[in-house]
């Protein structure tokens, strides 16, 4: 079952903000510690981010937190493949584990530790983050 996105008042803020910087239409926008993560819609990712990341830069100061940016995709695989696409990703293999459909994502070997983050802190906000989108409960590195 995908989760549901739930927008407060301080996401939509976010995402308006958001919006009037870079042009890109947003379909969610997830809120963590020191991350703001932007879904925008399919072939939109490159004006969200701006040239040489311009947009990116402009809203980590104005909102003190880093940003990402995500590239919605209809396709489970390929939008797997988005939200790894900064550790350079190369395969994505899904497949079923009993009653939970589990995702292992393959990327550059000198960026996995990255990719996981401290405490597996950034392969969560992964799998939240694709869990609002697709049907996939759990995510791996390899």
């Amino acid at each position: 079952m995908v989760a549901d996105i739930v927008l407060t008042e301080e996401t939509l803020n976010y995402i308006r903000m958001f919006q009037s910087v870079t042009k890109a239409d947003v379909r969610d926008c997830m809120v963590t510690e020191d991350k703001l993560v932007f879904v925008v819609e399919k072939g939109q990712g490159n004006t969200a981010v701006g040239k040489k990341g311009e947009h990116v830069i402009k809203l980590k100061d104005l909102t003190g937190k880093n940003i990402q940016v995500v590239e919605y995709s209809e396709d489970p695989e390929q939008f797997v493949k988005n939200v790894f696409h900064i550790y350079a990703p190369q395969k994505v293999v899904i497949e079923q584990r009993g009653n939970i459909t589990h995702a292992t994502v393959t990327v550059d070997p000198k960026l996995k530790g990255r990719a996981i983050g401290k405490a597996g802190k950034n392969l969560r906000i992964a799998r939240d983050i694709v869990n609002r989108h697709h049907e996939i409960q759990s995510i791996s590195v390899d």
